[in-house]
């Protein structure tokens, strides 16, 4: 089937997505088939006002670049496609003679292109719609992780290591930190914090994830018990966290345009501003005073640090991109690239397919198997899951702190 292909990018960015788009690019460019290669510029809010770009024009070199840059280059949104908006769609597919199409993107994304390509089939215009997986919440529904995931993890994973060291360091000045991480429905984000753990007492101490339901006098004993441990508390949550009778932690009610609940930190409805407000006013002494601490919120950075990227994610992103032209140059269709791993040490996988009617709008929380029995904390099996994408983290001097004039 002769044609054009186009790629378009959706969604929140990940550190590794245009590392996808070259492996689309380069393996488009090279395909007999495939006559032009084009973007859409800002998803497919962009593409329905035809904001379409010559991939194929530009540099190798650029293209190549691609692979260790950071964001979405071809700019993304977040637009839900309407039922009107179809006949629309498949009048610029025509006008472009447009025959492949390639979006990168999460599960909104793939219920994106699943519709777009039922619909061009029921009117008789052959498409061939392939979804590449991205996200760094790794909720997508039929894959061992998605691209994406294992450098956010390991970014969130360091930054709590290393603000853990301040913590440590200043608890007499603040006695505790509540660090939060994106992940609407899954907590696959905040438990990778736990790889930031290398002694006995290291941050993070208690990790929330929207899997289990919290309980604010058991917060609350959990983190003043850490406070007497160890001198402070270092807690990671989720940004979707819920209280036992299923109300967000956050007290968030602004919805984005699919309809899911929008958990930043405007109008200090966060769950980490939340959670900190109540463990200050918990923590309060018979003389007025409070417990001090402070909260990070990192929102977008761990989607763009490339500084962190993890070099396994970086290039199953390529390959899932080279792999989803392969798939539409052998008349596949209707299907999302999956990651699939082979074995777990030394890690090994594999790519293969899972049809978009089962990814679209559907999330994958973690495993029970995964979250320790306590319910704020990892167990060893999620730790051995996501140690090889992660890569080994750095390790710190820890003074011994030997007071003067102690036995040696």
């Amino acid at each position: 089937m002769k044609g054009n292909a186009i790629i378009g990018q959706s969604g929140g960015p990940t550190t590794v997505i245009n590392s996808s788009l070259c492996g689309i690019v380069q393996a488009a460019k090279a395909c007999a088939d495939i006559e032009g290669v084009y973007g859409m510029r800002f998803g497919v809010e962009g593409f329905l006002g035809e904001r379409i770009i010559d991939l194929g024009r530009e540099a190798e070199e650029t293209i190549e670049a691609l692979r260790r840059t950071p964001s979405s280059a071809l700019g993304s949104c977040r637009y839900k496609l309407r039922d009107d908006d179809l006949p629309r769609v498949l009048e610029i597919l025509k006008k472009h003679e447009i025959r492949y199409v390639f979006l990168i993107g999460g599960n909104d994304t793939m219920d994106t292109i699943a519709r777009v390509e039922a619909y061009c089939r029921g009117k008789g215009y052959e498409l061939r719609g392939i979804g590449v997986p991205k996200t760094v919440d790794n909720d997508l529904f039929g894959t061992d992780h998605t691209p994406g995931y294992p450098s956010a993890a390991r970014y969130v994973a360091l930054s709590v290591q290393q603000a853990g060291r301040l913590a440590a360091d200043m608890r007499m000045v603040d006695q505790f930190v509540i660090h939060q991480t994106v992940g609407r429905d899954a907590g696959w984000l905040a438990a990778a914090t736990a790889l930031a753990r290398k002694h006995e007492g290291d941050a993070p101490h208690l990790i929330y994830v929207p899997e289990r339901a919290l309980d604010r006098e058991q917060f609350v004993s959990d983190a003043l018990d850490c406070i007497e441990t160890y001198g402070f508390a270092s807690i990671v949550c989720g940004e979707g966290i819920v209280w036992s009778d299923g109300t967000p932690v956050s007290a968030s009610t602004e919805r984005d345009r699919f309809a899911n609940v929008e958990f930043g930190a405007m109008g200090g409805t966060s769950a980490a501003i939340v959670l900190h407000g109540i463990l200050s006013n918990a923590g309060a002494k018979p003389t007025g005073s409070r417990l001090r601490g402070e909260f990070q919120i990192t929102e977008s950075l761990p989607m763009c640090a490339i500084d962190r990227a993890s070099s396994l994610d970086l290039e199953e992103a390529y390959e899932c991109g080279r792999r989803a032209v392969e798939l539409a140059e052998q008349g596949t269709t209707g299907v999302m690239v999956s990651i699939q791993r082979s074995r777990r040490s030394p890690y090994h996988s594999t790519l293969g397919t899972i049809p978009l009617a089962q990814v679209a709008a559907r999330t994958k929380p973690m495993p029970d198997e995964y979250i320790a029995a306590n319910g704020h904390d990892v167990s060893p099996d999620f730790l051995d899951y996501l140690g090889p994408l992660v890569g080994e983290l750095p390790s710190y001097s820890v003074l011994a702190n030997i007071p003067i004039g102690g036995a040696q």
